[in-house]
């Protein structure tokens, strides 16, 4: 009942951008974890893969490894659709033969994107190609893909959530935001990372954080990064 789209930079961020007409898609389908790699359960979404995938990557399995070791196990699995991108290697991914049509998944050297329940195989494939053709910050690229893959029909069933996740080098998000419930999810939430231009990433950037413990305490000093930043993007403050 979702598509989403799964990346990485050569920086070594992940990203993962997904809508769905369901509502909180992002809540439990998207996973993600520092240095190891990222994943999206979807269809009959099984919750217990995500921690599982996380683990089993963590250990040094293949993304093929992971795909094959928590859908053996489960019952449902023709119900589930599944696709995991590690912090090396290539992607992999599982879309059960239960999965309701349209339904399939596209992999690339850097990205996967996979959907069910779409308006047909269009959707993912221009998800894939506008994420391969837009340059910039990987936000912005899968949230290209996202658009794309709505104007080329999206969910069949209409429109509700969408979320994106970019995990860098901590062990939180760097960027982690949602639209739960929404009549145009995808417009809300280019919208909601426009907003976060504006002062919450350069403020992440001064926390504390694995290579510093303290972060940047002194106010004005954020104050001045926060407008670095916005001179750097070339926006007016």
């Amino acid at each position: 009942m979702t598509w989403s789209i799964l990346a990485r930079d050569e920086q070594g961020r992940f990203g993962v951008a997904i809508a769905s007409r369901f509502f909180a898609v992002g809540a439990l389908c998207v996973h993600t974890r520092r240095g190891v790699g990222a994943l999206s359960t979807q269809a009959l979404m099984n919750p217990l893969y995500g921690p599982r995938g996380m683990e089993l990557l963590a250990q040094g399995r293949s993304a093929q490894q992971v795909v094959d070791t928590v859908t053996a196990a489960d019952a449902g699995r023709a119900q589930r659709q599944l696709h995991v991108l590690p912090a090396r290697g290539a992607p992999a991914a599982w879309t059960g033969g239960g999965c309701i049509a349209w339904c399939g998944h596209r992999l690339g050297d850097d990205f996967s994107v996979a959907g069910n329940m779409l308006a047909g195989p269009q959707v993912v494939e221009a998800s894939a190609d506008a994420f391969l053709s837009t340059r910039g910050e990987l936000a912005e690229r899968l949230l290209a893909a996202l658009a794309a893959g709505e104007a080329a029909g999206g969910d069949k069933r209409g429109k509700q959530a969408a979320a994106l996740r970019i995990q860098a080098d901590e062990d939180w998000p760097q960027l982690d935001i949602r639209v739960d419930d929404h009549a145009e999810p995808v417009q809300e939430l280019q919208r909601l990372y426009r907003t976060s231009l504006e002062r919450y990433q350069p403020f992440m950037a001064c926390l504390a954080g694995r290579r510093d413990p303290v972060g940047v305490t002194d106010r004005a000093q954020i104050e001045a990064r926060i407008e670095r930043f916005a001179r750097e993007r070339g926006e007016p403050r």
